[in-house]
């Protein structure tokens, strides 16, 4: 029909999206099946490794689109002071610690739907930060949250994990 717009082609995000993206930003392909096809459900750049002030934004952001946020799992090394729980938006939020050291933050919605997110560390240089998020936010995605950070140049100079889980180029 003329005069319509094709429709967006599978697996990618609209043209110009990432390039609006600025620390504090969540992009998300939110898929609440169990055929995700992509490994990673979005990515995250927070402005900053204070859990307390960077993670009530991301949950409430969540929050909208998926409900109410039951837990959210970060890895232990790569924050300042993590809590056991936090409230937002009135609601307890458990907060699971680990030293995966494996740059997500695993999201849980109810019992079992978990939502997988790339962490751009907060130091990444913008350019680096848009690439790697619009990466992690493809639908046909194969790649992990490390080998995106690698490939993107938003690897951070000292990895918490120590680097002993990179994968070979």
């Amino acid at each position: 029909m003329p005069g319509t717009d094709p429709p967006p082609t599978e697996g990618l995000l609209p043209d110009g999206l990432h390039e609006s993206v600025l620390p504090g930003t969540a992009l998300l392909r939110l898929e609440t099946t169990h055929d995700r096809r992509g490994v990673l459900d979005g990515a995250w750049w927070p402005r900053s490794r204070d859990v307390g002030a960077e993670l009530p934004g991301l949950i409430g952001a969540l929050s909208e689109h998926l409900g109410p946020i039951a837990r959210v799992g970060l890895d232990s090394a790569a924050w300042d002071g993590l809590p056991t729980r936090l409230v937002v938006d009135g609601r307890v939020v458990h907060i699971d610690a680990s030293s995966v050291g494996d740059d997500t933050v695993l999201v849980t919605r109810g019992d079992q739907d978990i939502f997988s997110l790339l962490v751009v560390p907060p130091d990444t240089p913008v350019a680096a930060a848009r690439a790697a998020m619009a990466q992690a936010v493809r639908a046909d995605n194969v790649k992990g949250a490390r080998r995106i950070l690698v490939d993107t140049g938003a690897e951070p100079l000292a990895s918490p994990s120590g680097g002993g889980d990179r994968e070979q180029a």
